[in-house]
């Protein structure tokens, strides 16, 4: 089969209102975007659907990105909707194959927040940017009434300058090609789940918020052997490689036995009737490379602190087209499909 890209099909959209499972990230978050959004707003960079649109002036490749943050509660353990707004940012524009640069903000404050919270989600904010190695060049602030602001939301927009030495895409995946994650699955969903203080459930799992770019960056090495990039947010691995197949044409076939999830998230994975797979991930990457050098991606990946964890967890194929696979440890194998419910509404 060719690995040119498939023509989208036309998307319908029969709702008539608008539910927390049209923002989960799966099959109906999918289908909002298609079938609304892009049906008016349709134009070359944004067709693709990509976490960023690649922009070339004057001879300069740069990645561009915007991001919403509506997370509650505004803190859990590993992180908050300051340091999350930041990270899941510039996470989108290095697994665009860029180098992040600056940031803006943009905070909706509800009457009645404490200015102590704001002040602790505005540092936390600063902290991941140093941290990240960008600064926060732009920002706007509006105050709403009490009841209509959530306590506050944030809005982020990003610009990185694109490596010449890689050019990612679900198209530039070939049968054989490897498929990596640099870490352990479902560790932010778990945690903020259980921020929320409605669950009894005695484990401690902190979130992986990070920015990912120093492993993206190792990978870049590869050059044109480094097919493809994504940070698994919300509908989590499933979800995100099942974008991957259907773009592509191609099949990933994970192996059971070889996904990373500690046993904490596991644990409670189970107890709430979750599977990790669709459970989102902050600070992790997907990346997909020539079989060749797959081993010598796991070795950069794991040569960064945040990447010691990483493994590979399955190979692309040709067939069958445009499903995800998982050989289960007891030897058989099922479909692993988009996300289609909204198991955890509001984590990013």
């Amino acid at each position: 089969m060719s690995n040119e890209r498939r023509p989208r099909r036309k998307s319908r959209f029969h709702d008539e209102r608008i539910t927390l499972v049209h923002g989960a990230g799966g099959k109906a978050s999918r289908n909002l975007v298609e079938a609304v959004f892009l049906e008016e707003l349709a134009n070359p960079l944004l067709d693709p659907l990509g976490d960023s649109a690649l922009i070339e002036v004057g001879g300069t490749k740069l990645a561009f990105t915007t991001d919403a943050h509506v997370v509650q509660p505004l803190f859990f353990s590993g992180g908050d909707i300051g340091s999350l707004a930041v990270n899941g940012t510039v996470n989108d524009i290095a697994v665009a194959g860029a180098r992040p640069i600056a940031l803006s903000a943009a905070f909706v404050l509800e009457e009645g927040l404490p200015v102590a919270d704001l002040r602790r989600v505005v540092a936390s904010m600063a902290e991941a940017a140093r941290q990240a190695g960008v600064v926060i060049a732009a920002g706007d602030t509006k105050v709403v009434e009490r009841g209509r602001g959530d306590g506050l939301t944030v809005t982020t927009a990003a610009i990185g300058l694109v490596d010449d030495r890689v050019e990612l895409g679900a198209e530039k995946v070939r049968a054989g090609d490897k498929v990596l994650v640099s870490g352990s699955l479902g560790d932010h969903g778990m945690a903020v789940m259980i921020a929320r203080g409605n669950l009894e459930l005695e484990v401690e799992i902190s979130s992986d918020s990070a920015s990912v770019f120093p492993l993206a960056e190792s990978l870049f090495a590869l050059g044109a052997d480094l097919r493809w990039l994504r940070d698994p947010t919300r509908g989590g691995l499933a979800t995100t490689l099942n974008e991957l197949t259907e773009a592509s044409g191609l099949c990933a076939v994970l192996e059971e036995k070889a996904l990373p999830v500690h046993e904490q998230v596991a644990a409670a994975c189970e107890i709430l009737g979750l599977d990790p797979l669709y459970v989102a991930n902050e600070g992790k990457l997907i990346a997909v490379v020539a079989a060749d050098r797959a081993e010598e991606a796991l070795a950069l990946l794991r040569a960064q602190p945040l990447g010691a964890e990483a493994v590979i967890v399955g190979e692309i194929e040709p067939e069958p087209a445009g499903l995800v696979l998982l050989q289960t440890a007891f030897g058989g194998s099922r479909v692993v499909d988009m996300l289609t419910g909204d198991p955890l509404p509001r984590i990013c």
